[in-house]
């Protein structure tokens, strides 16, 4: 697990982007909005007063084509900030472990925020459906084993609990055991996610649970598939250093 070791400060602010799912041309249209300009947009607004780092928590492209990539790296790069991700079901890891070695992005999956962890999880499997199998989990216990942070916070692409909507098809396939994982882990303070395009939080077990929102277009939780295109959306971060957590949903 290859770590990222940012400044000591009193407090990290980080943006949260995800299910970009851009196209090759920066005008191409995925369900009714063009997901280009929506990350130009957020890029935009974020100069105004540019963050840490960026997370991205996976479906960053929805052609899975080379040249959608490298706009994404384009599109980012005025931030001059480092650039982290996890991949989604939409992802090319091949594609993806290419964007990783160039600027902005780093290949880290654990990001050190003083006395904050940040872990980035890989939840993709064989199908759109997420998957963190025994041997994800025997590592990821392992890794927080020998961590002596005091606090840790997770983000992966799929949603780990039921959502009662039509993406819980689509969700985590070890959700049981999964779960069980992190509350064996007291210093888990909470898991953001993408893959839904929803905006929530809630409690669960005493794990807080966000889901981000979508940069392109959202869902409705309705029993059957329906996007709704609502504008740019992300999810903004504070982490403190005396191990205090913040977030707000953003729109354009």
């Amino acid at each position: 697990m290859k770590s990222y070791l940012f400044p000591a400060q009193a407090s990290y602010r980080l943006v949260q982007l995800t299910d970009c799912h851009l196209l090759a041309s920066a005008d191409g249209w995925y369900q009714g909005c063009q997901p280009a300009l929506h990350v130009q947009q957020i890029v935009a607004q974020l100069l105004q007063s540019p963050p840490d780092a960026v997370l991205l928590t996976g479906d960053l492209t929805q052609d899975h084509s080379r040249a959608s990539y490298q706009l994404l790296a384009q599109l980012l790069a005025p931030l001059r900030c480092p650039v982290f991700f996890v991949p989604g079901n939409h992802d090319d890891p091949l594609l993806l472990a290419e964007l990783q070695q160039q600027p902005p992005f780093h290949a880290a999956t654990l990001l050190e925020l003083a006395d904050w962890q940040l872990w980035l999880l890989d939840s993709t499997g064989t199908t759109p459906a997420g998957s963190f199998d025994s041997s994800k989990q025997q590592s990821l216990q392992q890794q927080f084993s020998i961590s002596t942070a005091r606090h840790f916070w997770l983000f992966m692409h799929h949603h780990p609990q039921p959502l009662a909507c039509f993406i819980d098809r689509y969700g985590l396939t070890e959700q049981q055991q999964f779960w069980q994982l992190l509350l064996t882990e007291t210093r888990v303070r909470g898991l953001s996610h993408g893959h839904a395009h929803l905006a929530y939080q809630r409690v669960q077990d005493g794990i807080q649970l966000v889901g981000c929102p979508a940069t392109s277009v959202q869902f409705l939780t309705t029993p059957d598939w329906q996007t709704v295109e609502q504008g740019p959306q992300w999810c903004e971060w504070q982490f403190a250093a005396a191990g205090a957590v913040s977030w707000q949903f953003k729109r354009l």
